[in-house]
């Protein structure tokens, strides 16, 4: 039988396999299985790390049966004083270990023939969850697959082809699922690779010689079945090129294409940005002026703006974009800015009308005549508030109109959309940015603002479509801030965490507590508001810190007699909007709240922070809550509690935070110690279904190339239909995976 990479895998493998692979790997064709690249491989011997296993960690490893003891116990409330007749059972508590002695235990309840096969000196792939017990790092009940004699487990296996799979020197250990282990996606891509014929080679013929690429059948062999650890680096790098190449290619051409569309050109000056500046109480630092004239270049220009704005926390980057649609505004354009939670979008309209002043009143008595209104759009606005901000945006009342989802949804009728202001972008989907887009009678120009350093990597890649700017500089006035981590273990430290607390406000200033989760019934992400927790609880490791439950612990203890103030996503639209302005004004001391503070949230006598659970949330996450204290003239304090242990990653990594305020460095660092899949965005399958080897840290060179190879091609040949093979995986990212593109 032959067949190729679009054959189903129903008509090559078993059913109850080609099922497995589809609903827990989303594998339904030939190419998909032979695009699911091994994660590492497996030697017998190696070394492989035991003692760096987390909690709570879906794991393969390779190690070495040091002994099986069997045992029994009685569970609990059975027996022993519990209800009559309870009778014990067996338990094997198997011991393993790797080259370096560090060991790891696998129990199974009630299997004790498992003995049998199970003997010392054997070596094998041990898969499970890793869970605690007793101090002790365990997987229970784990699937397993023997190497020394190729016994294997499982009722579709047998030792022949066990024998088959494992023989090879380098074993693949692919991502896996409980319902379908490494060993039998290995055995279905085994079958497959002796059916299916090299295929056609994607990559130009010219680019392969030139970099002495393998061709695209013999790496997908190698990658697979490698005979050698050369013949896999080859295979990786080959594969690697082939990523990197077509992901460049649709951004190039993207780029290209947008470069074509005509856009309304927005001179430079005009009177409201020039009475606004006239007004500002500080100098602009040096690289707001610079990404300032840089926008407003091109916004003067005949083609629509496509830019990325990422500065780190304080650096302006509302401030620059402002300016940027006062230049619109003056010229008879309209400025939108979509934020993702109502409370930034409050924020965000606050503080706009805040800087503009009487530039904000607009149609008012003895507003200047240059002045525009600035409107706010949510989801939660009554009928009458609706219907007044409707007919401003309608009327170029409003020339300036700052909200949430809600300025996506029909009936929001812009007069003349010129400018798109995108904060947090990646919290939106595609749909939402045609939805705004679509709204304007040209293609508006776009600024694409985050507030979260994007190592320069990440930006080539998932924003490489659009033009980057980088704000790195402090306004003048701006306070370092102190960040300490506390072990949350320590009554001491706990005690004069708490008291720094005290102290704050009782020296007139303002602080916030954060918890990682709302209450009890949480999901494992709350709706994109809360933070997932970093670390997944398991075993005898305890639920992360609720707000509801904190603030009332604190209420009775810690911070009596203190006016507290509770913030987290699931609160209505107005309650929201009524904490955050008692807070503004000093009628709260302390918030504690979820993450939804966590961008754009702005008030100046905040200076102390403490996160709770601090090791259940990443880097960048961090470095973004720590941004919202010391935004004023006092010094800033963040305090970072956690049962982490020293030494550990979690430590480690709360320790990076600690030493630096720098926040592109805390993003090189976050790359290094996230997996790829994480940064480049659970909503982003287009990119995690098409870039599998390449990494955004250590495959920065292959990225640089590749780019520039692609803007040859593209240039060259904008359809590629001199390289059809190559053109049909770029129409596939573009079209039908590609929606973490749109950016702009």
């Amino acid at each position: 039988m032959t067949i190729g990479l679009d054959t189903r895998l129903r008509e090559v493998l078993g059913k109850k396999t080609s099922e497995a692979l589809s609903e827990g790997l989303g594998l339904d064709t030939v190419g998909d299985l032979l695009g699911h690249y091994p994660f590492r491989y497996a030697q017998r011997g190696e070394r492989t790390d035991l003692g760096a296993l987390e909690i709570g960690e879906e794991v393969t490893v390779a190690a070495q049966v040091r002994a099986a003891i069997p045992k029994s116990f009685v569970p609990k409330g059975r027996g022993r004083g519990g209800r009559p007749g309870g009778k014990p059972r067996d338990l094997l508590e198997v011991i393993v270990a790797d080259e370096a002695g560090r060991t790891l235990t696998l129990t199974f309840f009630n299997q004790a023939w498992r003995a049998k096969e199970l003997v010392a000196g054997r070596w094998g792939l041990f898969a499970g969850k890793v869970a605690q017990f007793r101090g002790r790092l365990q997987l229970n009940s784990p699937q397993y697959q023997l190497l020394a004699e190729d016994a294997v487990t499982g009722p579709a296996d047998s030792a022949a082809s066990a024998i088959e799979e494992f023989a090879g020197t380098l074993i693949p250990v692919y991502p896996a699922t409980a319902e379908i282990p490494t060993w039998n996606i290995a055995k279905a891509i085994h079958t497959v690779l002796d059916m299916v014929p090299d295929p056609p080679d994607p990559l130009p013929r010219s680019l392969r010689e030139r970099l002495s690429l393998l061709g695209y059948g013999t790496a997908l062999r190698q990658v697979h079945r490698p005979d050698s650890h050369e013949a896999l680096g080859a295979a990786r790098r080959r594969l690697k090129w082939q990523e990197a190449l077509v992901l460049q290619a649709v951004l190039v051409r993207r780029k290209a294409e947008a470069a074509g569309e005509a856009a309304t050109a927005y001179p430079r000056g005009g009177v409201l940005p020039e009475a606004f500046d006239s007004r500002l109480p500080f100098a602009l630092t040096e690289g707001q002026r610079r990404v300032g004239d840089e926008i407003a270049d091109e916004l003067a220009g005949e083609h629509p703006m496509h830019r990325l704005l990422q500065g780190d926390v304080g650096s302006g980057k509302t401030l620059v974009a402002l300016r940027a649609m006062l230049q619109v505004v003056a010229h008879g354009g309209q400025a939108a800015l979509l934020a993702p939670t109502e409370v930034l979008a409050a924020q965000h309209h606050r503080s706009i009308v805040e800087m503009l002043g009487d530039l904000a009143r607009g149609g008012e008595l003895g507003a200047p005549p240059e002045a525009t209104r600035v409107a706010l759009l949510t989801g939660s606005a009554t009928a009458a508030q609706r219907r007044t901000v409707l007919d401003e945006v309608k009327t170029n009342t409003a020339g300036i109109v700052v909200g949430t989802h809600a300025l996506l949804y029909d009936g929001v009728d812009f007069a003349d959309l010129g400018f798109v202001v995108v904060d947090e972008q990646h919290r939106f989907g595609v749909e939402q940015r045609d939805a705004l887009r679509a709204k304007a009678d040209r293609p508006p120009h776009t600024l694409v603002m985050t507030a979260t350093p994007i190592p320069r990597t990440v930006a080539m890649t998932v924003y490489g479509d659009l033009e980057t700017s980088r704000l790195t500089e402090l306004p003048a006035g701006r306070t370092p801030i102190a960040t300490h981590v506390v072990p949350y273990t320590d009554q001491r430290w706990m005690a004069r965490t708490w008291n720094r607390v005290r102290e704050e406000v009782a020296a007139g200033r303002q602080a916030y507590v954060v918890c990682p989760r709302v209450g009890e019934t949480d999901q494992k992400t709350n709706g994109g508001d809360e933070a997932a927790a970093f670390a997944e609880t398991d075993g005898d490791k305890r639920p992360p810190l609720a707000v509801v439950d904190v603030i009332e612990q604190l209420r009775g203890s810690a911070l009596s007699g203190l006016r507290l103030g509770l913030l987290h996503g699931r609160l209505d639209a107005d309650e929201k909007d009524r904490v955050m302005r008692g807070y503004a004004v000093g009628e709260i001391d302390v918030l504690v709240a979820t993450t939804v503070i966590e961008v754009g949230v702005n008030v100046p006598n905040a200076t102390a922070m403490v996160v709770l659970d601090a090791e259940r949330f990443g880097i960048s996450q961090l470095h973004q809550l720590r941004g919202r204290v010391g935004r004023g003239s006092h010094p800033g304090l963040c305090l970072l509690v956690s049962e982490a242990a020293e030494g550990s990653s979690s430590r480690e990594r709360l320790d990076a935070v600690a030493s630096t305020t720098d926040g592109f460095a805390l993003a090189e660092l976050d790359l290094e110690q996230r997996r790829e899949g994480d940064v480049l965005g659970a909503a982003q399958s287009g990119m995690k279904s098409h870039v599998k080897l390449l990494s955004l840290l250590k495959d920065a060179d292959i990225i640089e190339a590749a780019r520039a190879e692609a803007t040859e091609l593209i240039g060259a040949d904008p359809e590629l239909k001199g390289e059809p093979g190559l053109a049909v995986l770029v129409d596939d990212l573009a079209a039908d995976r590609g929606e973490f593109l749109e950016k702009g």
